[in-house]
């Protein structure tokens, strides 16, 4: 480049009107309130009827009812050694109860190891019970043959489930389906000799079978209550029999847990950096969407009272093949009446859709609060991020009756508390320390309760990772 051109390049540079930068100065920049990531839709908290709880307990009375137990026992696991944690024994209908821990120790050492290779059968449908099954790890499913001859799937168990156990009060049971192990399997078995020679040395555990007999030996109904007597199609004048409705003597209550978090605001920014927008405001707004989605995540995960531990286990399902198939959609809501919605984790209603396009099946989507939502058999299939994916890429799929004149699955709160913004959340002053800082205290108080145990229902071990 010659000297007259660089000359003249570096004229043509010379600006001739305001830069942008500049004139950034004297404008008035338009800008968002803060923005968070994580704010989901809350399916949850906005579709659960929220009962006002004024006393902070809730107490849920039901009937009474004779079959207990039949919850999942808990393993503990040193290397390649696996062994029955003792007190979980009594989630099996025959030790509930049974509080010697001696005993149950001595019992859980009786159980043997054994590895099950897929297809190998466990038990066969007519045979006798000889031996309690738990199953450490693996699917198992359980097929029975019926009056004509056809074979087919009458549930499946998995980790934590139990087969046989019957065997420990009853002699002369036997098997009324065939069980099969679908996928490898951990085992562990007691056999019923063995169980019967224990039994012979302590008086705690016979005392424990004889009440379970007694109560197995009570008129009862298919769901376990108390039978209500009553008499029906008869003719002439014979006598009717008498009745009354028992009830739990020992009901369930809930206490509204919380969650809460102090919100702390320098005086100089609260004084000073507050236009256009309301610095407390903006910084109240983001933490109660956070408190919101901490709420969500406990009513689904807590142990105490979350759903996913709180389901029946009779209302616990497994998936036949692994993905969420129709079928297994159709067996998990025609486990009550009434399904209001379905909650699922994202990729598992993203895993459904697979399933269905593969059957050629495109269900027609609901409205919903204005909202085009999926649906099954008219049920909404809604998103819920905080029903937890395993590491094996395995997670569950809720379904649920609503609503107390429902008898369903309910949300405790209590409005009205001091400094409420929100229904059951409130947010109270602390004062100002030595140091400028306005500090403010968030709660918001909570619990969700299952009035009957049919109101919730789970499928378990669904596959949200498969593509083939």
């Amino acid at each position: 480049m010659t000297i007259e051109s660089s000359v003249e390049a570096g004229a043509e540079a010379v600006r001739q009107s305001l830069s942008t930068a500049a004139a950034r100065n004297l404008a008035t920049t338009t800008k968002t309130p803060p923005q968070m990531q994580g704010i989901s839709s809350r399916w949850l908290l906005r579709m659960l009827p929220w009962v006002e709880v004024g006393g902070g307990t809730y107490r849920v009375n039901r009937r009474l009812r004779h079959t207990v137990g039949g919850g999942r026992v808990g393993f503990a696991q040193t290397g390649a050694e696996v062994r029955v944690f003792p007190p979980t024994l009594a989630e099996l209908p025959v030790l509930h109860g049974l509080e010697d821990e001696e005993v149950l120790g001595a019992i859980a050492q009786r159980f043997v190891r054994r590895e099950v290779a897929a297809g190998d059968v466990l038990t066969q449908q007519g045979r006798p019970v000889e031996q309690v099954v738990l199953v450490v790890h693996g699917r198992i499913t359980k097929r029975s043959r019926g009056k004509f001859g056809t074979r087919g799937v009458v549930g499946a168990v998995a980790d934590g489930d139990h087969l046989g156990d019957e065997a420990l009060a009853d002699p002369g049971s036997v098997w009324a389906y065939t069980a099969t192990a679908d996928t490898p399997c951990t085992v562990l078995t007691l056999e019923r000799s063995e169980f019967a020679a224990l039994a012979e040395r302590s008086e705690a555990l016979r005392e424990r079978v004889r009440a379970h007999l007694a109560a197995a030996g009570r008129p009862q109904d298919r769901h376990g209550q108390a039978e209500i007597g009553m008499s029906a199609g008869h003719v002439g004048e014979p006598t009717l029999p008498g009745t009354f409705v028992d009830y739990e003597l020992g009901p369930r209550e809930y206490e509204l847990s919380v969650a809460q978090t102090v919100l702390r605001v320098h005086s100089r920014v609260a004084d000073l950096f507050n236009g256009p927008m309301n610095q407390v405001e903006e910084q109240l707004k983001l933490t109660v969407h956070a408190l919101r989605e901490r709420q969500e995540h406990e009513l689904v995960n807590n142990r105490d009272f979350g759903l996913l531990h709180n389901a029946d286990h009779a209302q616990r399902i497994q998936t036949r093949t692994g993905p969420p198939t129709p079928d297994d959609m159709d067996e998990l809501i025609s486990r009550r009446r009434s399904t209001r919605f379905i909650l699922a984790h994202p990729k598992a209603i993203a895993a459904f859709g697979r399933e269905c396009s593969k059957r050629g099946l495109y269900p027609d989507p609901v409205m919903l609060n204005d909202h085009a939502v999926p649906a099954w058999r008219g049920v909404p299939i809604l998103p819920c991020g905080k029903i937890p994916v395993d590491a094996a890429g395995s997670s569950s799929i809720l379904a649920m009756r609503v609503g107390e004149d429902d008898q369903g699955v309910v949300g405790l709160r209590q409005a009205g508390i001091p400094d409420e913004i929100e229904p059951g959340l409130n947010v109270r002053f602390m004062g100002v320390d030595d140091k400028a800082v306005i500090s403010y205290l968030v709660s918001t108080y909570y619990s969700t309760a299952v009035l009957v145990p049919d109101a919730l229902g789970v499928l378990e071990n669904v596959e949200v990772a498969r593509f083939d």
